[in-house]
Parts: structure tokens; sequence; C-alpha cells
């Protein structure tokens, strides 16, 4: 019989998922020096990873300066379309809500960019990392704790390994295998919507706004992109999507433009439709003994105002900031430091999402008034302008020093 192989943490950090967020994480780890493993269930392609899928992401500032920051952002800026405009409102009320990015001196309020382009991006710059091990097509299949951290079994496409690790990290989406091993409770909230994605034509220029719109269906937003077209993402009440699935091309815009306006003329040519059901997903703890979930993992929001990757970057730069500066990764003072940080923005951000989409998707008459007055103060007095900016750009609570970096 074999003898069992001596337990050998040595400080490696073992991340499991390797989609935007994971592979994110990894890439500010080997950048800090980290002796990093990553786990991708996928192979390592961009078009083989779910997350890299026909979204058209919508980035906060503060998303694109860490994303500068470890080396992403050049390689995929010219793909990037800047938002310089957005626009709230709320279908027949009277209130809206404009933001202007120089009214609060930038150059961009945030960027428009295809999930598949950013893969691609994290992609080619893992494949720069100097330390990090990547395992790729493979999968988590068990874990046993030791007193310095965890073994776990992988499975790969040429057999079966163990992986030593002083921190374990759950970066592996909205049903986290880890979270479920580590036995982290979640707490589930069925928006009873589904979100359909797709690129569409319009027939006056965007000129870098973006919009959106609440109705009693839910919310619709559309995203400037290049070439003139727009990224639209249309909500509707669950009990309808197969409906709205098996329209045609003719029907479904038709069902864009009653539910968008005419603000941007005649729409058009919409490309290959995508369905989501919507839920509101929130891990119990981010922490347990020697792991911590960042991401979908530890958090799926509601994807109004597009927080979901915007708040699993700084997760995820965070943890790396925290990890770089420690001689223990997975030591209880850093996980408990690091859930410290994050609570604010965790917090603020998944009850501002959370509470938007109840609020002014509401069927209720009553609140049509304060729900226009509330888009008329945002729009009106500068203190909660700037609030709204400094929010919608990323800025909230403890940001990683990374994102900060290139704040003008």
């Amino acid at each position: 019989m074999t003898a069992p192989t001596p337990f050998d943490a040595n400080g490696n950090v073992l991340i499991i998922g390797g989609g935007l967020v994971g592979a994110s994480l990894a890439i500010a780890l080997d950048i800090a020096g980290c002796r990093v493993t990553l786990v991708e269930a996928a192979a390592p392609r961009a078009d083989a990873q779910p997350s890299y899928d026909e979204r058209n992401l919508a980035l906060a500032r503060a998303t694109v300066n860490g994303l500068d920051a470890i080396g992403v952002w050049p390689l995929v800026a010219a793909q990037a379309t800047p938002i310089r405009h957005i626009h709230v409102s709320r279908a027949g009320e009277f209130g809206s809500a404009r933001l202007d990015a120089a009214r609060h001196g930038v150059d961009a309020l945030g960027w428009t960019l295809p999930a598949r382009e950013l893969g691609s991006a994290l992609l080619r710059r893992l494949n720069t990392c100097e330390r990090l091990m990547r395992l790729a097509p493979a999968s988590l299949t068990g874990l046993e704790k030791h007193t310095d951290g965890w073994r776990a079994q992988i499975r790969t496409e040429h057999g079966e390994q163990h992986i030593d690790a002083a921190l374990l990290v759950g970066a592996d989406g909205t049903e986290s295998f880890v979270r479920k091993q580590l036995g982290i409770q979640a707490e589930t909230y069925d928006y009873e919507q589904t979100l359909f994605v797709c690129t569409v034509t319009p027939e006056r220029d965007h000129a870098h706004r973006a919009w959106e719109r609440f109705s009693d269906d839910g919310p619709i937003a559309m995203l400037p992109l290049t070439e003139r077209r727009c990224g639209l993402v249309l909500t509707v009440p669950s009990e309808s999507a197969a409906e709205v699935a098996a329209l045609d091309d003719a029907g479904f815009i038709a069902l864009a433009q009653q539910r968008f306006g005419w603000q941007l003329g005649r729409l058009s040519r919409p490309g290959k439709r995508h369905p989501y059901a919507i839920r509101r997903v929130a891990a119990s703890s981010l922490t347990a003994v020697r792991a911590v979930l960042v991401g979908n993992a530890a958090q799926t929001v509601h994807p109004i105002g597009a927080q979901g990757f915007n708040l699993g970057l700084r997760d995820a730069l965070t943890l790396a900031e925290l990890v770089a500066e420690a001689a223990d990764p997975g030591s209880s003072t850093l996980l408990e430091r690091y859930a410290a940080r994050r609570a604010p923005d965790r917090e603020g951000t998944m009850a501002m999402s959370h509470d938007l989409v109840r609020f002014a998707c509401m069927q209720q008459p009553l609140l049509a008034p304060l729900r226009s007055l509330a888009l008329l103060a945002y729009d009106r007095v500068p203190p909660l302008q700037q609030v709204l900016a400094r929010r919608g750009m990323g800025f909230r609570g403890e940001p990683p020093r990374a994102v900060l970096e290139r704040l003008s």
C-alpha cells in the first residue's frame, strides 16, 4: 500500500472556478508573487467558458481601473465603448435621473464590452502568469480538512490529483460546489423574471448613452456598443418567457420597441437571443476556516444596474490585496479583515439592486409620484447626484487600492 503524501500547503492558494472573477483573482495573486493553482471546469478557450458568452457587460469605472492594474484592460480597450451618459426612467411616469461623465469630472462613467472579449483577454493574460498552475479542464470532487489548510481532490483528463492549499477560494458561480462542501448556507430569492439579451441596431446614434427603463413587467436596458449597435437587456415575467423565446425577430423587436420606446428611433437587426432566469443568491457567510467565497459564489444579484461582475471583481482585488500583505494567506485574521472590508460594498450593492427592482417595478399606482420624485431628486440635488454617480462608478465602502489608481 502506498503511504499517504504528507500534507504541504506551503502558502498555496487554490482557486476553484476560472470564470471572469476567478481568472482575475489568479492574475492579481500572480502579480503579488503568490503561489496559485487555478482549477477551471472548461478547457482554456474563450468559446468553452460558460461565463464568456454573448452578454454585453457594463463595466464600472472602478472595474476598468482594476482591470488596468492587472494588465487586462490594455488587451481589450479597443473593443470597449465608453458610457458618457446614463438615463434612468419609469414607463408612464414623469421622473427621470440623468448622469453625465463631464459633470463629474471624468471621461466616462464606465464602459461596455462583450463578455466574450473580456474572457479572451483574461485567457491571454493568464498565459503570461509566471507562478500560476492551471488545471483545465478539471473539477473539484472532494475536500479534506487539515490543520493548516485543505487537500482538494481534483479530477483531470489525466486522472486524479491532490492539491494542498493554505487558502481555498470558491469562485465557482451561483451553484457553487465549494460553498456547499464548506456547509455555508445560501438564501435564494426568485424574482420570477427572465432576462433576454441580444444586440440590436437603433435608427439613431446612441451617443454613448446607456438607458435603464422600468415597468410593471421588469426593467429594460440599452447599452452603447461599437458600430452604432446597442446591447439590449429585456426582462419579462417568467410565466411569459417561453412565449417570448418563441417570437420571431419581428415579434421580438416589436416587444422591445413597445417596452423601450422611441428614444433611439426604430430598432432593427436583433442578434441571437439568450434567456437567463433571475435569482438572488446570498451566502450566509463569505468565509469558513481557511476558505473564502468570491463573485457569484458569494452573491448573485439581480442584473439591474449591471453590478454582478463589478462587485465580484472588487471581491477578487480586495482579497488579492490582503493576501499579498500576509505571511499566511488562510489565517483567520486575514479572512476576518476580508469579510469586514467587503461588508459595506456587498451589503449596500445587494440591497440597492434588490430594493430598486422591487420599488421601481412594483405594480402599485400609489407609488408612482414617489418614484418620480425620487428620480427627480437624484437628477436635481447635487449631493444625491454625487452619491449616485460614485456608487454607479463602483466606489463604495473601502475599495481595493487597485481600483483607485486611475481615478481622476
